[in-house]
């Protein structure tokens, strides 16, 4: 079944439609007519039983003039080593579900100011555990966006809409992740208090962690909290993680109480200890002098 669709949440809904993920494979300035399709959804969730198809609806609007042509292609989704998002063809990576998909029709034509809507039916296997990825794109024809000038070849450009699919095998889950590289930047007149961590996910699926910063005083007394976006790991993904919070601080002794929710009611805390303004001068000087 579904678990979550990720439209709002992600910023991705506008007035019951979302752009989705867009490519513009070649272009010379943005075309007005890149401006007129939109796809929903752009992410979906979903937690299957292995072995057993599933299925859901895209849907496509067409705000232009003139209809367009949209085709079907499935990619595998990963991330290269700048936690970019990488489209491969299907089965490039481990945890590929692209060649689980299938799209009905393949191949649609969106009338001018109406909608169409496609079928994506994913049949995976029955020896599989944890997350799987993959896209959904529909690409349309060559559009000429630039008449060909002296010297110059006419350009032509090719639009893609993709939606995200998040694949879990239900009750195969293990979640874990592992927290590096803590930090903490004080507050001062020109920069706020910024919280900076490393996260790994070395669950076997994806998660949304949900980091929580509590700043306290030497009493334990809570001084500040912060939040940090809310971001999707794929499996053993690392990236990291920045939370701020715009106040000030008295000097003094304080500690950032982390606490990263994540997976299945799993949550991870880490204490970091830093110090503000004078004190750390006079902390300081009083190594010097015990010297």
């Amino acid at each position: 079944m579904m678990k979550r669709s990720y439209l709002q949440s992600a910023g991705l809904a506008a007035g019951g439609w979302t752009r989705g993920l867009i490519l513009l494979l070649a272009f010379a300035g943005q075309p007005v007519w890149a401006q007129s399709m939109a796809l929903a959804p752009a992410q979906v969730e979903f937690t299957f039983k292995p072995g057993q198809p599933l299925q859901f609806d895209l849907g496509v609007s067409n705000r232009g003039g003139a209809p367009t042509v949209m085709r079907a292609n499935v990619t595998d989704l990963w991330y290269n080593d700048r936690n970019e998002k990488v489209f491969d063809r299907p089965g490039s990576w481990p945890r590929s579900a692209a060649n689980w998909i299938e799209v009905v029709p393949p191949q649609i034509t969106v009338p001018a100011g109406g909608t169409g809507s496609l079928r994506v039916v994913i049949t995976p296997p029955a020896q599989v555990s944890g997350g799987y990825y993959a896209v959904v794109f529909l690409e349309s024809r060559p559009e000429l966006v630039q008449d060909a000038q002296a010297g110059q070849k006419a350009v032509f450009a090719t639009m893609r809409l993709g939606c995200l699919v998040l694949l879990s095998a239900e009750n195969t889950e293990h979640y874990g992740i592992e927290l590096a590289d803590t930090h903490v930047t004080p507050p001062d007149a020109s920069h706020p208090l910024k919280v900076d961590f490393q996260l790994w996910n070395n669950s076997n699926t994806h998660i949304f962690p949900e980091t929580r910063v509590a700043i306290v005083n030497s009493h334990r007394e809570l001084v500040a909290k912060a939040e940090a976006e809310i971001r999707r790991f794929l499996p053993q993904q690392k990236d990291g993680v920045s939370a701020t919070w715009a106040g000030s601080l008295s000097p003094g002794s304080y500690t950032a109480i982390v606490t990263v929710a994540y997976g299945k009611d799993k949550i991870q805390t880490t204490d970091i200890p830093f110090t503000v303004g004078e004190t750390q001068i006079v902390q300081s000087a009083e190594s010097v002098k015990d010297k």
